[in-house]
């Protein structure tokens, strides 16, 4: 079992048993990241096919199903769920979605369609996906985001991750405070 927590960021195979509890979370972080760095290099230099083997080794690694699992476990919405009406609550419910959460024979399920209240009185409707297929989004999100990131505006401050109101006041007084901005 410790050489499992050992090598967070290696792939898993079946015969491997892991406990959520013992799951080092730094290593698991630093070996995403480290992969990440590396996606984002290989881009820089039109690396696309090294880009799609870095993604790959990330999406199959340990280390990146147990994050992607942990991220859609522990916020608001880890109470809802799905049409499969399956939650991941408990610790051996978590282990086995780590080790289930492959990309070979995945298929998406079908939303649960509810209606919530808008505020002039009428209903919209909002699809919520199972667990597994926001366990998917979230995995790939690890994979994809790096990418996205390095590409996107460096002034764009809207439901960016490490981006803050006080970030987008601080551009505003930098670039608002030359002498030679608009008054």
């Amino acid at each position: 079992m410790g050489t499992a927590m050992k090598a967070v960021g290696a792939s898993l195979s079946n015969s491997m048993e892991i406990e959520w509890h013992t799951i080092n979370w730094n290593c698991a972080h630093r070996n995403v990241r480290r992969l990440q760095v590396r996606i984002v290099k290989a881009f820089k230099e039109g690396k696309h096919r090294l880009v799609r083997a870095l993604q790959y080794i990330l999406t199959c690694s340990l280390g990146g199903r147990a994050l992607a699992v942990r991220r859609i476990t522990e916020n608001k919405g880890k109470r809802t769920a799905g049409i499969d009406g399956e939650l991941w609550n408990t610790p051996k419910q978590k282990t086995e979605a780590v080790q289930e959460l492959r990309k070979k024979g995945y298929k998406v399920n079908p939303l649960r369609r509810i209606y919530i209240p808008k505020s002039n009185g009428k209903r919209r409707p909002l699809g919520i996906p199972t667990m597994k297929d926001r366990a998917m989004q979230a995995l790939w999100k690890l994979a994809v985001d790096p990418i996205a990131e390095m590409e996107a505006d460096p002034n764009s401050y809207g439901f960016r991750e490490c981006r803050s109101t006080a970030d987008a006041m601080e551009q505003c007084f930098i670039c608002l405070g030359r002498t030679t901005s608009a008054q």
